[in-house]
């Protein structure tokens, strides 16, 4: 960034880096004893802009990705796509609920496919589901663009309102291990979201 830059306001964008997302173990266990949210074995990739041949071959290129891995006992990763009311493509993987580690590397296994595929422009965001005993749904939501990670809690009811309160409770306890997205205003909502 030059000194032009620097009087205008411009800032260098942040370089995507997936490696971010292998932080979600420990921090999922900050999180339980914090607040009581545990993993619910569910996490989702959206993406914008794939249609036709392309994306064909993308969802063969993931299902062969996450199937059967003739090395491990690990069976095939359920993997199912769908499509929002915006246009935006979620791929939703499932794994057990206590085996955070394996979900959080299907699903940077998915982003670094779509991204060495040159997809990458297309990435939005990776989540990761978390409950609590009373059934409260709080998403750890990855911003692919800005290498940051920002709590989602929607209030319960089904009406598309937020508990703020929790969103920042989680922020203030994640914060040493995740980088956490300081701009609020990029904390995007995201109803419906397959994994959450």
């Amino acid at each position: 960034m030059g000194l032009f830059d620097a009087i205008l306001g411009r800032s260098k964008p942040v370089r995507p880096d997936l490696d971010q997302l292998f932080a979600v173990p420990s921090a999922a266990l900050t999180l339980q004893a914090a607040t009581g949210f545990t993993p619910s074995g569910l996490g989702s990739v959206c993406f914008a802009g794939v249609e036709g041949a392309n994306f064909a071959r993308l969802q063969q290129d993931v299902r062969e990705l996450l199937d059967v891995d003739a090395a491990t006992d690990r069976g095939g990763v359920p993997v199912e796509f769908s499509q929002d009311a915006y246009g935006y493509t979620w791929l939703l993987a499932q794994q057990p609920p206590e085996d955070t580690a394996a979900l959080v590397n299907d699903l940077h296994a998915v982003n670094t496919l779509l991204q060495d595929g040159g997809f990458g422009p297309h990435l939005l965001c990776s989540l990761i589901g978390f409950r609590d005993p009373e059934g409260r749904s709080l998403a750890l939501v990855y911003l692919y663009k800005r290498g940051t990670f920002y709590p989602f809690a929607p209030a319960p009811g089904g009406a598309e309102k937020r508990d703020n309160g929790l969103e920042l409770q989680v922020r203030a306890a994640l914060g040493d291990d995740l980088r956490v997205e300081k701009e609020l205003a990029r904390w995007f909502p995201v109803w419906g979201a397959p994994g959450l």
